[in-house]
């Protein structure tokens, strides 16, 4: 047997033994069943983590009172959202869409956007019911149901409570400029993003 035909063999048992057994294109499983399924979607998905963490940002830096009414506008019109696309999954992914989501909304908090608190909860009510009708038809494709959008709108519910709780109670100018790089961190990122979802090919 020559070297060159053990090499060949060599990478095809390779190539064999690192196929994974199962594809998850979208949501990962985490095999503690679907409400951790739904944690970990959230938690590891860009398109939807960024822009709620953006939000929360965002109503962190206006005060406490737009910070409070997110937190309950933003996973409401998510749940909202998502209940709709568990009974009416007609499509369950949108990147081009939802990147632009979070670029608008770390422009706003990179600019340090002196919106009123009806303009902040406006942009939760229409992303949140996007994003979240994204999700409740992911959880509907993927047969996680309700209990799955349920861990996307808990997790969703505690990073903004952070989030915003944080930048409300920073005092000192550096601070508040770190949020403002944290917010075209965003942009940036949702830049590549769209470039990425939009390659031909």
């Amino acid at each position: 047997m020559t070297v060159a035909t053990r090499v060949r063999r060599s990478l095809v048992v390779a190539a064999t033994l690192l196929l994974p057994a199962t594809a998850h294109a979208h949501l990962v499983n985490t095999g503690l069943g679907p409400f951790y399924d739904g944690v970990s979607h959230f938690a590891l998905t860009p398109e939807d983590f960024l822009p709620a963490l953006a939000l929360a940002f965002l109503a962190g830096q206006r005060g406490s009172q737009p910070g409070r009414a997110l937190l309950f506008a933003l996973p409401g019109a998510w749940l909202a959202g998502g209940v709709a696309g568990l009974l009416f999954p007609a499509i369950s992914s949108a990147i081009a869409l939802t990147t632009v989501s979070f670029i608008l909304l770390g422009v706003l908090v990179a600019a340090e956007a002196r919106l009123g608190t009806g303009v902040v909860l406006s942009l939760a009510v229409v992303i949140g019911g996007f994003h979240g009708y994204l999700n409740g038809a992911a959880m509907s494709e993927a047969k996680l149901g309700a209990l799955g959008l349920t861990g996307i709108v808990t997790t969703l519910f505690v990073l903004v409570s952070l989030a915003a709780a944080m930048v409300v109670a920073i005092r000192v100018p550096w601070g508040r400029i770190a949020v403002r790089v944290a917010g075209s961190w965003i942009a940036a990122i949702g830049l590549l993003l769209l470039g990425w979802s939009l390659r031909p090919g």
